[in-house]
C-alpha cells in the first residue's frame, strides 16, 4: 500500500503484534485490553484484504458490511418503470409480530385447573335441564415471569443450645436444600449462555453480581467441566452417526485460539503442516430424518475435519454427498465422496458485479431464480429424493442447459472480457459446472450450502462477543457445547432440558450413548399439577 503523505507507514508481523499486545496488557484494564486487541487484529486483517490484487471497493464493502439484499429485482432493477404503480392487495400482519400460539411455549409448566364448583355429569346451573360434558379443548392462560439467570435460596437453620451441657441442636436441612451448593442446572445454564448465546463469563459474572447472586467466572468454568465429561459419549456417538450419513454439509470460518498463536506457549499444539490461521469448522449431516451439527476448532480446515469424521464410516456404505464451496482446502484426496458445490456461491459471484453488468447478471440471476422456485415447489409438495430429482430434470435441466450454452457463447464470441468481474463469475460457473449441478443427477443432492453457513453463525457470535478462545481445551469445550445445543435446536428439542438430563443421568449416558441422542433421549414428563 502507498503511504499517506506526511505519515509514517507502520507494519507489524504476527510476532511483533503479539509482543505489542503483551506490553499493553500490563498497563491497561482487562476491558481496554480486549478493545485494543480487537482493533489491532482487525486492522491487520483489513490491510491484508485491501492488498489483495482482486480486491475492489465493492467486494470490500461486501466483506465488511455484507450485502443489504440479494433479491434480483433490487440488485438488477429493470429499466422500464411503470408510470402508475399497480394496486397492492392489503397486507396481513408481518411475520413475527403477532401473538404466539400457546403450543409454542413448550418450556412452560402447565397446571391443570379444575372448576371449583362444577364437574362433568352435573346438571347445568343455567338451564337446569342439560348435563355438563367435559370439553377436550381447555381454556388457556399464560403468565410469564422474569428471573435472574441464576437465583439462590438460603436456608437459615435454627440452632438450640443447652445451658447445662452446652450441646447445640441444629434443625435438619429440608429436602429442597439438596446436598451441594450448586445445582446441576447452574452449569447447564452457564453453558447455554456462554456457547448458545455468546455471553462471555465475565459479563455473566458482572450481571450476577448486580443481581445479588455472585457467580465468579472461574466458578462458572468449574461448574461446566463435569458436564463436558458427562456429554463426551454423546459427542462421540454424534460423530459416528454423522460419519454414516448420506449427506454432509461443511464449511469453516476463522477463529482465534491465543495459545496456538503465541510462540513458546506451554499449551500450544503444533500444526502439521505449519500454519498461521485457526478455524472453526461446521459439519451438518442428515441422519435418518434428523440433523446433526458438529463443530471443530483448531489448525485443521473443514476438509480435514470431514476426512477425520469419515474415517469412522462403515466400509459397506456408499459414498456420501459432500456439499461445500469450491475452496481447495475443502477437498482431501483420501475422502471418497460425491462432490456437490454451493449454487449460492456461484450466484453471489454475479451479485458482486451486478452494478457494472446489470443486463448480463440479470439473465443469470433470473435463470437461477427459476431453479430455486422449482426446488421450493418440490419442498412444498413433500417429494421424495427420487421424485425431486425427476422434478428438477423436467423443469430445471432445460434452464441450466440454456444458461450453460449462453455463458459459453458470451465467452466464445468475446463479448465478455475474461479478466473482468463478469468474466471471472462466468468462469467460476463453467469450471465447477458438474458439482454445481449435481442436483440434476443425484437423488438428495441439495442446491446450496446455506444451512451450514447459518449454523456457523454460532461460532461467529462467539467470535464477535469473546474475540477468541484462550486455550485449545477451551475451544474443544466450546465445540462440544455448540454441537449439542445446535443439534437440539435443529431437531426442535429444548437444549436446557436435554443438557440437564445428561447431567443427571451420567451413568446411563455412559453405558448407552445412542439412547441419549437429542431426538430419542427419555424426555421429562410434562407437569400435571393442579390447583
Amino acid at each position: 500500500m502507498n503511504a499517506v503523505p506526511g505519515y509514517e507507514q507502520l507494519t507489524m508481523d504476527q510476532a511483533q503484534r503479539t509482543a505489542f499486545l503483551e506490553r499493553v496488557r500490563t498497563h491497561v484494564s482487562a476491558e481496554d485490553y480486549r478493545i485494543i486487541e480487537g482493533v489491532t487484529t482487525a486492522l491487520a486483517e483489513l490491510v491484508e484484504w485491501v492488498e489483495q490484487d482482486a480486491m475492489t471497493m465493492r467486494k470490500l464493502r461486501l466483506m465488511l458490511f455484507g450485502p443489504k439484499t440479494e433479491k434480483t429485482d433490487r440488485i438488477c432493477p429493470t429499466s422500464e418503470e411503470p408510470s402508475v404503480p399497480p394496486p397492492q392487495a392489503p397486507r396481513g400482519p408481518r411475520r413475527g409480530h403477532g401473538r404466539r400460539k400457546a403450543s409454542d411455549y413448550t418450556g412452560a409448566r402447565w397446571i391443570q385447573v379444575a372448576h371449583p364448583d362444577l364437574q362433568a355429569g352435573d346438571r347445568c346451573p343455567a338451564c337446569a335441564q342439560g348435563t355438563l360434558r367435559a370439553q377436550s379443548r381447555r381454556g388457556l392462560l399464560l403468565r410469564i415471569t422474569g428471573s435472574p439467570p441464576m437465583a439462590a435460596t438460603g436456608f437459615a437453620l435454627e440452632r438450640l443450645r443447652c445451658d447445662g451441657c452446652g450441646q447445640v441442636f441444629t434443625a435438619p436441612s429440608p429436602p429442597e436444600a439438596g446436598t451441594e451448593k450448586y445445582d446441576p442446572s447452574v452449569g447447564v445454564t452457564v453453558a447455554l449462555l456462554r456457547y448458545g448465546s455468546g455471553l462471555p463469563h465475565y459479563r455473566l459474572e458482572r450481571l450476577q453480581q448486580s443481581l445479588g447472586v455472585p457467580l465468579p467466572a472461574s466458578t462458572q468454568w468449574e461448574l461446566m467441566q463435569p458436564l463436558v465429561e458427562q456429554a463426551q459419549p454423546v459427542w462421540e456417538e454424534l460423530n459416528t452417526q454423522a460419519a454414516n450419513a448420506p449427506l454432509i454439509h461443511h464449511d469453516d470460518t476463522t477463529m482465534r485460539i491465543l495459545d496456538l498463536r503465541r510462540d513458546r506457549s506451554a499449551t500450544a499444539a503444533p500444526s502439521d503442516p505449519p500454519r498461521k490461521g485457526t478455524f472453526t469448522s461446521n459439519l451438518l449431516a442428515e441422519v435418518a430424518g434428523h440433523s446433526v451439527a458438529l463443530y471443530f476448532t483448531g489448525w485443521q480446515h473443514a476438509g480435514e475435519n470431514l476426512a477425520a469424521v469419515l474415517s469412522r464410516r462403515a466400509a459397506e456404505l456408499d459414498p456420501p454427498i459432500q456439499m461445500c464451496d469450491a475452496l481447495s482446502r475443502n477437498l482431501r484426496p483420501e475422502t471418497n465422496t460425491i462432490l456437490a458445490h454451493c449454487l449460492s456461491h456461484g450466484r453471489r459471484e454475479f451479485i458482486s458485479v451486478a452494478g457494472n453488468f446489470p443486463e448480463e447478471c440479470r439473465h443469470v440471476l433470473d435463470a437461477l431464480g427459476d431453479v430455486y422456485r422449482v426446488d421450493a415447489q418440490a419442498k412444498q409438495q413433500g417429494l421424495s429424493p427420487e421424485q425431486r430429482l425427476q422434478h428438477h430434470q423436467t423443469h430445471s435441466q432445460p434452464v441450466m442447459a440454456e444458461l450453460h450454452t449462453w455463458i459459453q457463447q458470451q465467452i466464445d464470441a468475446r463479448r465478455v472480457e475474461p479478466n473482468s468481474g463478469l468474466g471471472q463469475a462466468m468462469a467460476y460457473l463453467l469450471k465447477h459446472w458438474e458439482p454445481l449441478t449435481l442436483f440434476l443427477r443425484q437423488p438428495g443432492a441439495p442446491l446450496d450450502n446455506n444451512r451450514c453457513e447459518q449454523a456457523l453463525k454460532m461460532a461467529i457470535l462467539h467470535r464477535k462477543n469473546s474475540l477468541s478462545y484462550k486455550t485449545l481445551n477451551g475451544a474443544r469445550t466450546g465445540d462440544l457445547f455448540m454441537s449439542l445445543i445446535h443439534t437440539c435446536r435443529l431437531n426442535g428439542v429444548n437444549p436446557f432440558d436435554y443438557l440437564l438430563a445428561i447431567a443427571t443421568h451420567a451413568e446411563a449416558v455412559k453405558l448407552i450413548p445412542s439412547a441419549w441422542l437429542p431426538w430419542n433421549y427419555p424426555h421429562p414428563q410434562p407437569s400435571s399439577d393442579s390447583s
